[in-house]
């Protein structure tokens, strides 16, 4: 595995502007990858397992990388972060949360569930720049990643 192929990231956020933030911070922090991005729990859980609009392979390539938010409508990222995490084709998909949340029981219960990182959204633009410099550093080049990208 070369840390300089780009991966895909698939967002999973309700918020369209954090969307485009999180996307514009990835560009200013150089991460060459594949951006994709979905507006709630089903439709993240649409988008892994193919279903409706995401059934084309083309238009869902199995991420390397899942940046979650944990405030959603339908289905919230706690819910999702279970599902996706007793499935066994979907378990070893790192996942990130991304939220506004700083509560303590927000942080416990994600790991409980099987996050692999919990990041509150830095306020400004120039701290999701950090964060994301930070995130794809440790992430793409320190450690090893199962091979998710051709399981498909």
């Amino acid at each position: 595995m070369s840390s300089r192929e780009p991966i895909t990231i698939l967002m999973a956020d309700d918020d369209p502007e954090d969307v485009m933030l999180a996307e514009d911070a990835l560009d200013e922090a150089r991460l060459a990858n594949n951006f994709y991005a979905v507006g709630d729990g089903e439709e993240l859980l649409d988008y892994l397992h193919r279903r409706g609009k995401y059934s084309d392979p083309a238009d869902s390539p199995r991420p390397g990388l899942i940046l979650l938010d944990l405030n959603m409508p339908r289905k919230n990222g706690f819910e999702a972060l279970e599902e996706l995490k007793k499935d066994p084709s979907l378990r070893q998909i790192p996942v990130v949360v991304l939220t506004t949340s700083r509560a303590e029981e927000d942080v416990y219960q994600s790991y409980d569930l099987g996050v692999n990182s919990f990041i509150s959204k830095p306020v400004s633009f120039d701290g999701l720049v950090e964060a994301m410099k930070v995130l794809g550093k440790y992430w793409f080049e320190i450690v090893a990643r199962p091979e998710t990208e051709n399981n498909d």
